[in-house]
């Protein structure tokens, strides 16, 4: 998958051959998000590499998609055991820089997280190859606690429209900016009233 780039090796680490790579990646490929079981492990951007330690051990390099994320216990289990079926020893490195990004998620993630009832993220972190920063506005400004109502509501429309993986409209709100999970948001269609998930872009 081409968004998934080897990183410079150190410390007598080094890259697996292509006849490995094209031997492991299949067998990874099959291994899903505890999360959400419809998307892959290497659709969500999480498993990053395949290395050889100085040791000889295979590396599997994983990002978790925040900090303190449930699942990683699972996913290197998860990871280790299906390597062992194949007599593969395996290690799993969690590697935290560069950050995790739903840039990082492929297409195909998209579409399966829509068809699974979850709106993918609308936008990334470095969308046109640009960091988005947003301004709160001044404590007090405005002298009035309406004006400052009005800034925030103002800055929610700004944001880009939802919309339901159920129905595909875009007349949606944000009921609870934490869904069923911390990387989630809970949202409502208010054409289809169905409330779903929305996987927050960061």
């Amino acid at each position: 998958m081409s968004q998934i780039a080897s990183q410079p090796l150190h410390d007598g680490r080094s890259q697996l051959s292509e006849s490995e790579r094209s031997r492991l990646w299949p067998v990874l490929d099959e291994l899903s998000d505890p999360e959400i079981p419809v998307v892959t492990l290497r659709e969500m951007g999480i498993v990053r590499d395949l290395r050889r330690g100085a040791d000889g051990v295979l590396e599997v390099v994983i990002t978790p998609t925040y900090s303190g994320c449930p699942a990683m216990e699972q996913i290197h289990d998860d990871i280790v055991a299906r390597l062992a079926r194949e007599g593969v020893a395996a290690r799993v490195v969690t590697q935290l820089a560069p950050a995790w990004t739903t840039d990082w998620m492929t297409p195909a993630a998209h579409e399966k997280l829509r068809a699974y009832g979850i709106a993918p993220p609308q936008c990334g972190s470095a969308q046109a190859g640009e960091a988005v920063i947003r301004f709160a506005p001044r404590k007090g400004a405005g002298g009035a606690g309406g004006t400052r109502a009005a800034a925030s509501k103002d800055a929610e429309s700004a944001l880009p429209a939802v919309p339901c993986p159920q129905c595909g409209s875009t007349h949606t709100t944000e009921t609870s900016h934490f869904g069923s999970t911390a990387c989630k948001a809970l949202y409502r269609c208010l054409d289809c009233l169905e409330p779903f998930d929305y996987f927050k872009p960061h």
